[in-house]
């Protein structure tokens, strides 16, 4: 009992194998070996097998003999047959028409006939699903006068799309077949990949065929396919007879009736009957057929019969699929591979458009390939002009590039950011924005590279938010940093020189230092403004020093409105050197102070009279109380 799992484990383990043996020999027709796309066709197939035909010029009442019998499956041992409806003038039109659902590039066209062969009939096809209409081939016993055209006709590379005129029909005997090879004769048949002109040629959606003249008439001209012109007057009745073969030992059924078709020489009336023995109709338990088809047919009267239609060729899918598939609609389609779209094939999938769609022939399989947007991009074009100046390896074009990004490939930062260079092109951030100083930048474009931005005379930094070494700031928008006159100019002063202006300045020190770090509503209200702040460097110029700060928040504004980002604060040498107030760098302050609107220095001002301590929230609570009761109004009655 125990070796019974283990049985089942083996064969388990063996169909592993199999399947994994089977399936990895299945390959992809597209594609070869290592995974290169070749050139791929559908199965050659008889693209009218099992379709419905339509007859334009017959009302279809004989229902024992329907069109469907053309389609079905064709067994010369049990010959079906479709038989049109009886017509009395010879030259009338009787077409049918066979819809193949998509286009098809056809090899051949059949009609295998159970009656003679007609006398002149014409092949037709259509490329747009019957809409229009074109000549294939001619068939007559007299070209030129029924067609006007020329029996012997030679086609040439110049007219390939030429349709010809056999002579080749005048054939007595019924049960022919009518063959027309759509490539025979064709000078470029050999290099069909290489000839648009022939591949379009052998395109069908629709193929028609117009009985226009049966056997055994006096041939007249048609001058179009709808013409009604009658036979000539002589024609005679024994035109219209064809000996009726014996059956041995089946006595005809309407032997008694009085409206026999049978005549008295053992002929029946109608142009194209044909041999009963070598016909059987399964759907009919009629064994004399010629009994129950004239039995439909009236004296003087014609008819065609057709046993077999068969359209040989390939669904057309320009080498790009192997095989058609139904979609959701219903329509029959290429299973497009090579990056292709289309119910052929005929173009390339969205952005898929680098380089031009092309029909893959045996040396190149002309793949679509995506266009190249660095991940920024949905949407692409192609432009021909840039494929040729590319050498014919790139033409795509990306459309409305994603992420602050432009240009044709989404590859470089569009006006107003610049290029991250810590990230990857292909990355959501590659591109920063410049962050021009709305007054120190002359404007909002910065380099692509660097991110810096264009200063204006006298100011710098990257987004030119400071005025440069021996500039000072001012109150125009226009020139934010002017130049500081020579006479006013003092190097800064060394750790020596500080100390010792702190030692004979220290007599007076000591009256502000407690008044530094105090403060009251009084205070607060008679103060220009108050602030949050980082100091970021310090720079000495004559009896100022000037610290470059970072507003961070801003408690009271200033007549002039304060804003956040990089401002200068003057404190006088003498009151720093006191340490009154005491700063220090990269420290975060909350400074209370005024601002100097007609002397030098113009600007923000922090001396001994005004309130610098480091920040802490116990300061940020208080400064906040005092500003709810300035916008109170308590400020204005103090």
């Amino acid at each position: 009992m125990k070796s019974q799992p283990i049985k089942q484990s083996i064969g388990l383990i063996f169909l592993f194998h199999l399947f994994h043996i089977s399936g990895s020999a299945i390959t992809e027709p597209c594609y070869d070996e290592l995974g290169h796309p070749i050139r791929c066709i559908p199965d050659f197939v008889n693209a009218a097998f099992g379709k419905e035909v339509k007859a334009l010029s017959d009302s279809n009442t004989d229902q024992s003999h329907p069109l469907a019998y053309l389609t079905d499956l064709h067994n010369p041992t049990n010959t079906t047959c479709w038989i049109s409806d009886s017509f009395t003038d010879p030259t009338e039109n009787i077409s049918i028409t066979l819809s193949l659902g998509k286009k098809y590039e056809l090899t051949y066209v059949s009609l295998q006939f159970c009656s003679q062969k007609p006398d002149s009939m014409v092949i037709m096809k259509s490329t747009d699903f019957g809409e229009t209409w074109q000549p294939f081939q001619y068939y007559s016993s007299d070209c030129q006068k029924v067609y006007h055209r020329a029996a012997k006709s030679m086609v040439t590379k110049a007219n390939e799309q030429e349709p010809l005129c056999l002579e080749s029909l005048t054939d007595s005997q019924p049960g022919g077949r009518v063959a027309f090879s759509t490539l025979e004769g064709r000078p470029s048949a050999y290099d069909f990949d290489n000839s648009p002109v022939l591949q379009d040629w052998v395109t069908a959606t629709d193929i028609r065929i117009i009985f226009n003249r049966v056997n055994g008439h006096t041939v007249s001209p048609l001058l179009n396919f709808d013409s009604t012109d009658e036979d000539d007057e002589d024609d005679t009745e024994s035109d219209n007879k064809l000996s009726l073969p014996s059956i041995p030992n089946e006595p005809s059924k309407n032997s008694n009736n009085a409206n026999t078709n049978v005549n008295t020489n053992g002929n029946v009336k109608g142009s194209t009957p044909f041999p009963l023995l070598n016909i059987f109709d399964p759907f009919t338990n009629e064994t004399d057929l010629s009994n129950m088809l004239m039995a439909h047919k009236p004296e003087d009267s014609f008819y065609y019969a057709v046993s077999d239609l068969a359209v040989g060729g390939r669904c057309k899918c320009n080498g790009h699929a192997s095989r058609c598939v139904t979609n959701r609609e219903g329509q029959l389609t290429c299973d497009c591979k090579h990056n292709t779209a289309g119910r052929d094939c005929e173009k390339c999938k969205p952005f898929h458009f680098d380089v031009p769609w092309a029909r893959a022939t045996a040396q190149d399989a002309h793949e679509c390939k995506p266009c190249n947007c660095n991940l920024h991009a949905r949407r692409c074009r192609f432009n021909m002009e840039l494929y040729k100046l590319s050498g014919r390896k790139s033409g795509g074009v990306c459309l409305k590039c994603r992420h602050n990004t432009a240009g044709r490939h989404c590859h470089y930062c569009r006006e107003g950011y610049y290029r991250d260079s810590t990230k990857p092109i292909t990355h959501r951030k590659a591109c920063k924005p410049c962050e021009c100083h709305p007054v120190g930048a002359s404007g909002r474009t910065c380099n692509q590279t660097t991110g810096q931005c264009p200063c204006k005379d006298g100011v710098t930094g990257v987004t030119c938010n400071r005025c440069a070494k021996g500039y000072q700031q001012s109150r125009s928008t226009v020139a934010p940093c002017v130049r500081v006159p020579m006479n006013n100019m003092v190097p800064v002063a060394s750790a020596y020189e500080v100390s010792k202006q702190q030692e004979t300045t220290s007599d007076n020190c000591d009256d502000c230092r407690d008044e530094v770090n105090q403060l009251s509503l009084r205070k607060y209200c008679r103060r220009d403004f108050a602030i949050e702040a980082n100091v970021v460097s310090r720079e000495t110029i004559g009896d100022w020093i000037r610290f470059t700060i970072q507003i961070i928040e801003i408690y009271k504004h200033t007549v002039t409105k304060l804003r956040r980002g990089s401002e200068s604060l003057w404190v006088p040498l003498a009151d720093l050197a006191c340490k009154c107030p005491k700063i220090k760098i990269k420290e975060n302050y909350i400074i209370i102070g005024i601002e100097e609107r007609e002397a030098e220095p113009r600007g923000l001002i922090a001396d001994r009279q005004s309130l610098v301590v480091e920040w802490s929230e116990e300061w940020d609570r208080k400064i906040r109380r005092y500003q709810r009761k300035q916008r109170s109004g308590i400020c204005s009655e103090d």
